[in-house]
């Protein structure tokens, strides 16, 4: 997903939430606030002359309003180019010669890299996905903590070269889709992909090759068994990529012809633009350490090769050896989680600007990662965390947060499943703190903490939008705000109610809906001590006076608790 679309996802969702993009609420706020100064004492007074006499006030919305958010006789589409100024795009290697490369996808780079903001421009306007990043950290680092108390857990030894590592070290990594980073614990310190490489290795094949040839060779579904089983579906070939034997089958997938120089070579190249060009590495001595104790997965290749699952001519041997290369690639958590990052944003790598997977490929990959990746825990993971992961036997997790961030974990000591027992414990942590989940929107996660939302601003921006919502008679906006429990009787600089407005305005529709779906106080005061009665009268909406007349008898302050618990649910039945 390129970053404009990104950015409009990230409006839709604000809009959703009850928030909006500056320039809307730059609009909101101007009509509000014309609005609003008809509401003192002495504005009524100018505004009765004026009807007298037959002048009118110009309405919110008009030239009046459209030339103070512009310059005079500026084009507004001109803003878009604005934003962009002064932004140079991250110096690209020239193509090897002979290699001339995809001309539609190098005007879709251009055009995508300037007209993204300088990382400059974001920081100042706060326009990070994660704008307050700093207490973000704090609470990673918090979590990180908390995890690292975590007792259990055993080293694999089933891999000599693995069993050498140290069951105290513990790194968490974090890289968002706009580059900011941060770390703790012991993320520069190499450590091999193992299985995690999978997922990495099943999206270069459908880059390559698209979908419908990869899923020729290998299924989509999870198995339910061991990831080392010597068992196919019942189209005989094995159940998804993030298995052993769907990994191998992968494998062969990859620059089919080549010798395994060239193959190994190639994977190390879109390794390292993954990684953004940060570390990649390879260990010999656990490549030699898996190929002398790979006796299942020489018997998994066997059995791939006598049911044919290898496309035709392929060595399975060498592919194989290709296959312990692959999982014996290094990479520290910093690296890792570039290239988890790079899976988070569609494909582009948030540190080079580059496009290295296809979004097909990205798409696939995460669907899978969140039906397989865990091994036999998988469906346990998606439950609880909600989140595309892999994980490996050297004690790493790949976490994807989707068009936000990506993850890495890492820490030796496995559970019983095969996964890292802080790196589960981390990434379940992180989700019930923060709306991470993929189906946290809905309105009983309201709670959690969104680090995507500015901490500062989000008060104001949800003001405006329900005055404005009440303003504009949208009934259906202010039943999205009540569901995501926004406090309907937020009151702005003047202390004006949605009730205020919406009975100002005489949207009677609005009116019933404050009063008897959210159970808001009927008789609010502003700031000049003026009731929504008191506006309704002055409007002359006898409908709303009506109504209101009716509740502002039945209201009683004790009983407002109890009504506002009751409102929830009349809430859903409103819809």
């Amino acid at each position: 997903m390129s970053p404009q679309m990104r950015d409009m996802s990230r409006d839709r969702q604000n809009e959703a939430a009850g928030g909006a993009s500056s320039s809307e609420l730059l609009l909101k706020l101007r009509m509000l606030t014309e609005r609003s100064s008809l509401c003192s004492p002495k504005a009524r007074d100018q505004e009765l002359m004026k009807e007298k006499e037959g002048r009118h006030p110009a309405q919110p919305g008009g030239p009046a309003l459209l030339h103070h958010c512009r310059g005079p006789g500026e084009d507004p589409r001109s803003q878009v180019h604005h934003s962009s100024q002064g932004y140079r795009p991250p110096h690209r290697r020239p193509p090897a010669e002979g290699v001339h490369g995809d001309a539609e996808g190098d005007d879709e780079d251009h055009v995508r890299r300037n007209a993204r903001p300088a990382p400059l421009q974001k920081a100042f306007r706060k326009k990070f996905v994660i704008p307050d990043f700093q207490p973000f950290c704090a609470h990673i680092d918090e979590l990180y903590e908390n995890a690292k108390k975590m007792p259990g857990g055993q080293v694999a030894d089933y891999i000599p070269q693995l069993a050498r590592f140290s069951p105290d070290l513990w790194a968490v990594a974090l890289c968002t889709v706009d580059g900011q980073r941060h770390t703790v614990g012991d993320t520069k310190v190499p450590f091999c992909l193992q299985s995690c490489v999978k997922p990495l290795k099943y999206a270069i094949a459908v880059h390559d090759h698209g979908t419908d040839y990869v899923h020729r060779f290998i299924g989509k579904e999870p198995s339910g068994l061991r990831f080392n089983k010597l068992f196919l579906n019942e189209e005989d070939k094995p159940h998804n990529p993030m298995v052993n034997a769907g990994a191998i089958v992968c494998t062969s997938l990859i620059k089919q012809g080549a010798s395994n120089a060239e193959k190994f070579d190639y994977m190390m190249n879109f390794m390292n633009k993954l990684a953004g060009n940060e570390y990649v590495g390879f260990s010999n001595a656990t490549f030699q350490s898996e190929r002398e104790s790979g006796d299942r997965n020489f018997a998994i290749g066997y059995y791939l090769k006598e049911k044919k699952c290898f496309p035709e001519g392929t060595d399975m041997t060498s592919i194989l050896d290709f296959y312990f290369q692959l999982c014996s690639i290094e990479v520290t958590c910093e690296s890792a989680s570039v290239m988890a990052a790079t899976l988070a944003n569609g494909g582009f790598c948030p540190i080079t600007g580059e496009r290295i997977l296809s979004p097909e490929a990205v798409r696939n990959t995460l669907s899978l990662m969140h039906s397989c990746g865990m091994y036999d825990f998988s469906g346990q993971f998606a439950f609880h965390v909600g989140l595309p992961a892999k994980s490996g036997v050297a004690g790493g997790i790949l976490l994807v947060v989707p068009n936000v961030m990506g993850i890495m974990c890492w820490s030796p000591p496995l559970d019983k499943l095969g996964n890292s027992v802080r790196g589960i414990q981390f990434c379940t942590d992180l989700v019930s703190l923060c709306n991470f989940h993929n189906y946290d929107n809905l309105r009983h996660f309201a709670k959690k903490l969104d680090p995507r939302r500015e901490g500062g601003d989000q008060r104001v921006k949800s003001v405006i939008n329900l005055l404005f919502a009440a303003y504009t008679g949208d009934v259906s906006a202010l039943r999205r705000f009540a569901l995501s429990s926004m406090d309907m009787e937020q009151r702005d600089y003047d202390s004006r109610t949605a009730l205020h407005v919406a009975a100002a305005e005489g949207h009677a529709e609005v009116v019933r809906f404050l009063l008897e779906a959210c159970k808001v106080n009927p008789v609010p005061k502003d700031r000049w001590g003026n009731t929504p009665m008191d506006e309704a009268v002055h409007f002359g909406h006898h409908d709303v006076v009506t109504i209101l007349r009716d509740y502002h008898n039945q209201y009683s302050p004790q009983d407002s608790g109890a009504k506002k618990e009751s409102a929830e649910n009349k809430l859903d039945g409103m819809l």
